[in-house]
């Protein structure tokens, strides 16, 4: 059992509250996962400057002098905003590449979170409501986010367990439920030039909708491509830089409710999380169908 939450922002005037809203979303699925979270933010990207969001177990000596150090290894400036165990890099969208490649070699032990031009993912072992806090999630700003409170079932209690998984540029992915066919999925994805850092099986489903992405599906078809191809029960909810996703398995036995306003659209394991939003009273609000991709796009 774990919780689910997503908002994508319609209207701009709510993109100063979007982390605000998104942290009252994610603290009342606590319940729901209460040994580790994670929190995605889209945010409105730099022309030419890309984002690399790192995460390390020994944050001091890792990100000590880490922009300069790789200022020095790419010969362009690099910015770097520490949020206690994550820092976000701001590189030339040019460089993004050779600043992935030099991150390997000058702090081996960092951990790539999420890469792309709008795109940061902050997650921990801990409560929510004290992951939230450790990084401000209330004050980020943004056009859309997803979150996901975990309930260990399959695998350790880890930072690198936790929820959204980023397999592809400015995409990530939050799951409940369990898949059945991953390592065989795994399998063909290594073949098709797929890394993985972790055994769990929501990795897997965002490399795939990663992979699809690659050959030239939206994200809507993505989804629909894994249908077909994914066992097991599963809520999925993906964005990418400009998207929104959600799809539920043939059988729908994960819980989902969602409302849709001229300002929003919101996803929640339960409808409690989608109580404090503006305006809700108002909203269509429907459980999504089985066997559905529901998905917009700014």
């Amino acid at each position: 059992m774990c919780g689910i939450v997503g908002l994508f922002l319609k209207d701009k005037s709510l993109e100063p509250k979007l982390g605000e809203l998104l942290t009252d979303m994610l603290i009342t699925m606590t319940d729901r996962g209460p040994d580790s979270a994670g929190i995605a933010i889209y945010s409105g990207a730099d022309d030419g400057r890309a984002k690399i969001t790192v995460q390390s177990a020994t944050p001091d000596a890792d990100f000590k002098n880490l922009d300069q150090d790789l200022k020095n290894a790419i010969g362009k400036p690099v910015l770097m905003l520490v949020k206690s165990s994550h820092a976000v890099l701001e590189v030339p969208l040019d460089q993004l590449d050779s600043a992935r490649s030099a991150l390997t070699q000058l702090r081996p032990n960092i951990k790539v979170m999420s890469v792309g031009d709008s795109l940061e993912i902050y997650k921990e072992v801990g409560l929510p409501k004290d992951v939230a806090a450790r990084f401000d999630v209330s004050k980020m700003t943004g056009s859309h986010g997803i979150g996901h409170t975990r309930m260990a079932t399959e695998s350790a209690v880890t930072t690198m367990g936790a929820h959204p998984f980023s397999t592809g540029p400015d995409q990530c992915l939050v799951h409940n439920g369990s898949l059945s066919n991953h390592n065989g999925l795994r399998r063909e994805l290594i073949r098709e030039g797929m890394t993985f850092e972790t055994q769990n099986d929501t990795e897997v489903a965002a490399a795939y909708v990663s992979h699809k992405l690659k050959e030239g599906q939206n994200l809507g078809q993505a989804l629909e491509s894994g249908l077909e191809d994914l066992d097991g029960f599963y809520t999925f909810v993906v964005g990418t830089k400009d998207g929104f996703g959600v799809v539920r398995d043939p059988i729908a036995c994960k819980p989902a409710v969602m409302a849709e306003t001229d300002q929003y659209v919101a996803f929640g394991s339960e409808y409690r999380a989608l109580v404090n939003l503006p305006g809700i009273e108002n909203a269509r609000v429907w459980e999504p169908e089985p066997a559905t991709v529901y998905f917009w796009k700014h």
